[in-house]
């Protein structure tokens, strides 16, 4: 179940305010009923047609939701049919144009029965609406109110109107306040009808109704939870308080931190949501509390940062022009993620990354993730028989690959594995002799014959929706596999090592956790993605914690010390004769290592000498080690700070 509050109690409070409480208290939605004096919310300046689309980007870039619309038209007066069918017409556009599928009417006017209502008349009204209804993908609520607190009642006229694209709105409230009606007795005649729920809680005094904050009342909650499970309800339960008609009731700033407060015993909020945490130094900030495993998958980590940090610096390369924020990077994925789906690779397909440290490595390790799909990584520095085995052993799908890398001519290996490629036609699916699983491959670098250049490939993505992508990547579990890791060990034929999101998503944020790692660090990464080194202890340990990852293609000293004085970096991790060939450069001693503080020494036992001019002559004071393998997703243990 989700959580929302109506804009009834905070009727003083702007959109900006009003959004950003939202996202700040954890809620999931926002529904509108009424904007500061615009009680008739389509005209409210963030729903104008101006503003419109600032405000759907907006709510995109929270990840919030509309998810009704309440209006206060009462279908009971027939004198009023034309009026109130005009106005609910107005409500159902700006639902489609907002994409909020419920829009709340009234069918009697007050909380409790007050004279009587033709149910006929209803009816005409909203048959009249249906089908605007059905055509736009909108579904019209008659809320529990008035002579409809007898929910039998309501249930029979929603039956007469024959429509999917009607339902109930339970204000749990008024049946059991007026009406007598226990949540089983309710369940029972509206059932599947109700789409949505309305929360508060009362006393009666002197015979009145007086409001209560959640769980201050007399209403008995834990049944209307119980009737609710009873449906497998997944909807929104949401906070109907109404200071705008009664103003002596307490501000929404005490209200709703309670409200959210009271739901948690009710509503398991997952890890997608929650408060922040300061570093040590209370310079940068982190999601996820220390020491504490989250159950995400990639795509799910990814936008949970997206949504904390938009803005935030992903990636900052010194050598290549590509410089992204987590949100433009997360576009980048889901316009490969699209590219991919094209191609024909489906959720368990494998997807092999043959490159160095260059930008389109991450793309396709997140976008390959996202939609359900394997990484394959490929270690650079292959020759054509470890390239073969691991290609078919692997059952590559789709490669992605750049030219080569030192004395590995990548082109001139597939080439030699594939010779079918001199006649195939890039986009087509290939059929290869010796890879008989491989059906595209995409160069990153050049083009070749029977491959997909890199902007090829992403052209392909505007053959299908982005939508596409979301929902593979909501069927994405956290135990699917989402990488295999070739590793030989000490004999033999490389391995695959299956590895899962919650096994590679909970090592590097513990990883980054050890190191105190948050927004306010940029971490210098110099060690190849193909391993877990890179994968896992720098890009995971990075993302998990909102961390600035600047890369370098390939080990270098030069270029290893330019990005430390040019970026600021805070962190950087290595081998120990990576260490030493940095100490030993020219360019050591003009190099400004003022902002470092921590980073990884792994790989081989580092002398004891190394480590202590690690310390004093990079000032990382607060380097780690870390031991591992590439079972173990792979860090076993560490060291921290």
């Amino acid at each position: 179940m989700k959580i929302a509050f109506s804009t009834l109690g905070c009727p003083d409070f702007d959109w900006p305010d009003i959004y950003s409480m939202a996202k700040d208290l954890g809620f999931d939605g926002i529904e509108i009923r009424g904007l500061g004096k615009d009680i008739f919310a389509v005209r409210a300046r963030p729903f104008t047609e101006e503003e419109l689309p600032n405000t759907i980007k907006k709510l995109k870039e929270l990840r919030l939701e509309i998810p009704c619309l309440s209006s206060g038209c009462c279908l009971k007066f027939a004198d009023k049919a034309e009026q109130n069918h005009n106005e609910i017409v107005q409500y159902i556009e700006l639902a489609s144009k907002l994409g909020t599928p419920y829009i709340r009417i009234l069918a009697d006017l007050e909380p409790q029965p007050c004279g009587e209502v033709d149910d006929e008349a209803v009816l005409a009204a909203l048959r009249r609406l249906i089908p605007i209804a059905e055509e736009k993908g909108v579904t019209l609520l008659i809320e529990t109110n008035g002579v409809y607190t007898d929910t039998k009642r309501l249930g029979e006229l929603l039956a007469s109107a024959a429509s999917d694209a009607v339902g109930a709105l339970w204000d749990v409230h008024h049946p059991y306040r007026f009406a007598g009606e226990s949540a089983d007795t309710t369940v029972k005649n509206l059932g599947a009808y109700i789409k949505y729920v309305h929360v508060k809680d009362s006393v009666m005094q002197d015979g009145k109704v007086s409001y209560r904050m959640m769980g201050e009342g007399d209403l008995p909650f834990d049944d209307f939870m119980m009737a609710l499970r009873s449906l497998n309800y997944e909807g929104y339960i949401s906070l109907e308080w109404v200071k705008r008609w009664a103003s002596d009731l307490s501000d929404a700033g005490v209200v709703f931190p309670h409200f959210v407060n009271y739901m948690s015993a009710y509503i398991e909020k997952d890890a997608a949501k929650g408060r922040l945490y300061y570093n040590n130094a209370k310079t940068g900030q982190y999601i996820w509390e220390k020491d504490a495993l989250i159950d995400l998958t990639f795509p799910q980590v990814l936008d949970r940062i997206v949504e904390e940090f938009p803005d935030q610096y992903a990636f900052r390369y010194t050598t290549l022009d590509y410089t992204r924020t987590y949100k433009e990077f997360r576009d980048d994925v889901d316009t490969f993620a699209r590219s991919l789906i094209a191609l024909g690779v489906k959720p368990g397909d494998h997807v092999a990354i043959w490159a160095t440290n260059v930008p389109q490595w991450f793309i396709t390790f997140w976008a390959t993730t996202k939609i359900g799909a394997v990484l394959v990584t490929v270690n650079t520095a292959y020759k054509i028989y470890e390239a073969e085995y691991l290609l078919r052993q692997s059952d590559t799908h789709t490669l992605v690959m750049i030219d080569g890398y030192k004395d590995s001519n990548y082109v001139a290996i597939i080439k030699e594995l594939c010779p079918e490629l001199e006649t195939a036609e890039p986009g087509k699916p290939l059929h290869i002799k010796k890879l008989p699983f491989l059906r595209n491959i995409i160069t990153v670098d050049s083009r070749q014959k029977g491959c997909l250049t890199w902007d090829e490939a992403m052209a392909l993505s505007e053959k299908v929706p982005v939508e596409e992508v979301f929902r593979r990547a909501a069927a994405v579990h956290k135990h699917d596999v989402c990488n295999m890791q070739y590793t030989s060990g000490t004999t033999g034929f490389p391995k695959g090592v299956m590895l899962t999101h919650y096994n590679v998503v909970n090592n590097g944020k513990c990883i980054g956790d050890c190191m105190d790692f948050s927004t306010a660090d940029k971490l210098l990464i110099q060690v190849p993605m193909f391993h877990c080194f890179g994968m896992v202890l720098a890009m995971t340990a990075s993302v998990t914690h909102g961390v600035t990852m600047c890369p370098i293609p390939y080990f270098s000293p030069r270029q290893s010390l330019d990005c430390i004085n040019r970026e600021n970096i805070t962190a950087v991790h290595g081998v120990p004769t990576m260490f030493i060939a940095m100490m030993e450069h020219e360019d050591f001693v003009k190099t400004d290592f003022s902002h470092m503080r921590t980073g990884i020494m792994a790989g081989s036992p580092c002398p004891i000498k190394v480590m202590q001019d690690v310390v004093d002559k990079m000032n990382m004071k607060e380097i780690t080690i870390v031991y591992g393998q590439t079972e173990s997703s792979p860090g076993c243990t560490q060291s921290r700070v």
